[in-house]
């Protein structure tokens, strides 16, 4: 029988989307509040008393843009960086300095601009005093470089990194992926964008330079020091971050600009909209889509990315539009001067790949095993186990993969990330997928009770790569598995 105990506990592991959804073991921040004693961190260890809390004025901080990471070394064909993982003490609310682990000394790490068939090479520098690693999600990439859960960079230690990078221009990010301790890494800051450029989408002349912004929106809890606060309840992270900032405003031009929208939080899904102003979708994870679709709300589940163009020239300097996140504001835009704009979007961007005929079909299901103290993350009903190959997969062939979220009587939410390829969806529940599923994913929301078939083609490359649901704190808990490519 699940004891009261067992079913607070694993409440702390089920945010799927603000406060307030439907589907939650809890339904509002009272109810999650007055069991927080309950709450375990991954590791079953209570976080820190949270003070009173910091006062942020909204909308009193610029959004920074992530700087672009110059390369070492640039040959012909390759281009070479190096990146320290180290620690930092970084102001993210005003006057105050926060610990916090990084790429390089950032909080957004740097943006990486690849670009379609030209190779990169990173080496990364464990500085931090615990494993780590990096995980570029999204990425086509060799196994020993895919930053396996397993494989860390030990304290002190170096690891090179090679992103052959071919495939289609698309918002991939990198992060930490250290086994067990993925999700608090990438709470405290290991995390940045990845961009490839392709040059095949030059002639479609989307807004670029100044005007093409990526943005990481993410949440937090700060104890009254401004220390980042994890472990516990993941309900009562109230800040959300743009790009590192609580609620900050960002200057726009009169123009049209793409922005490139990535979830970063560890266990929260985001329903972006302009106040019902139209944003057109031009990508999903994986790049462009066939053609442009107009939207007034997006969902986005962790880790999932999408690229809308904005036109700010519908609104008269001295406007300013607010990116929301439901009713609760995430970035405001000032619109502060008229400016000339050649982009566009054009009615068709780039068709999606017709996949080869399925030739096998197999059935994912993600669950929690709450019979004990913390609950264990469970994939098919198997926790993680490196040793283990849970799928044998022949290289170049094609599958469809029914993924169950398996935990609906409890309204448990999860949702799915694999590794090495990018998938189209089917269906959901038998039914056409929704917008947010268009184009080429790598990350999908699965709700209590629900289940969703994808396609995808496993080409190039073998070895063992994972798959899992990407709430960090359900992998880091085990619910993870590994797929074996083989000729």
């Amino acid at each position: 029988m699940l004891s009261r105990r067992n079913m607070l506990a694993v409440g702390a592991l089920t945010l799927g989307g603000a406060v307030g959804t439907k589907g939650l073991l809890f339904n509002d921040r009272a109810a999650y509040s007055s069991a927080r004693g309950f709450y375990p961190h991954v590791h079953g260890v209570q976080p820190a008393r949270v003070g009173a809390a910091l006062t942020v004025a909204p909308f009193s901080m610029q959004m920074p843009v992530p700087p672009v990471l110059k390369p070492m070394v640039s040959t012909n064909d390759v281009d070479v960086y190096r990146l320290d993982i180290r620690p930092a003490d970084i102001e993210i609310l005003p006057g105050v300095r926060t610990p916090v682990y990084t790429y390089g000394g950032q909080f957004v790490g740097p943006t990486i601009r690849a670009r379609t068939g030209r190779r990169v090479m990173i080496r990364y520098k464990n500085a931090l005093d615990r494993p780590a690693n990096v995980h570029l999600h999204g990425g086509h990439v060799e196994a020993d470089h895919d930053g396996h859960p397993m494989d860390v960079i030990q304290t002190g230690q170096s690891r090179w990194y090679n992103y052959p990078n071919r495939q289609q221009g698309a918002t991939l990010w990198y992060h930490d992926h250290s086994h067990h301790t993925e999700a608090e890494n990438v709470y405290r800051g290991l995390h940045g964008f990845y961009l490839i450029d392709d040059d095949s989408e030059k002639s479609l002349r989307l807004p670029g330079g100044a005007y093409d912004i990526p943005i990481i929106i993410r949440d937090a809890l700060f104890d009254a020091d401004g220390k980042m606060v994890f472990g516990g309840n993941p309900a009562e992270r109230n800040v959300i971050l743009a790009n590192g900032k609580p609620q900050p405003y960002f200057p726009v031009a009169a123009r049209k600009y793409r922005l490139r929208l990535l979830n970063g939080a560890t266990e929260r899904t985001f329903n972006l909209n302009l106040g019902g102003a139209e944003m057109t979708q031009i990508a999903s994870d994986g790049g462009l889509l066939p053609a442009p679709v107009p939207r007034t709300e997006i969902r986005l589940s962790s880790a999932e990315r999408v690229e809308v163009v904005v036109d700010f020239s519908r609104y008269p300097v001295g406007t300013q539009v607010v990116l929301s996140d439901g009713t609760t504001p995430v970035l405001r835009f000032d619109v502060v001067r008229r400016a000339v704009d050649f982009s566009r979007v054009p009615d068709q961007l780039r068709a999606l790949p017709v996949l080869p005929a399925a030739t096998v079909t197999r059935n994912i299901r993600l669950s929690f095993d709450i019979s004990g103290f913390p609950p264990v993350g469970l994939v098919d009903g198997k926790t993680y186990d490196p040793a283990r190959a849970d799928q044998q997969i022949k290289l170049g062939a094609t599958e469809i993969w029914n993924i169950t979220n398996g935990d609906g009587q409890f309204g448990f939410h999860h949702n799915f990330h694999m590794h090495l390829v990018q998938f189209q969806v089917l269906d959901r529940d038998g039914q056409p997928p929704s917008l947010d599923d268009a184009g080429r994913k790598d990350t999908v929301p699965v709700p209590p009770g629900t289940s969703v078939r994808v396609k995808a083609t496993f080409a190039d490359y073998i070895g063992r790569y994972v798959y899992h649901c990407h709430f960090l704190e359900h992998s880091s808990l085990g619910m993870m598995a590994q797929m074996e490519i083989a000729p």
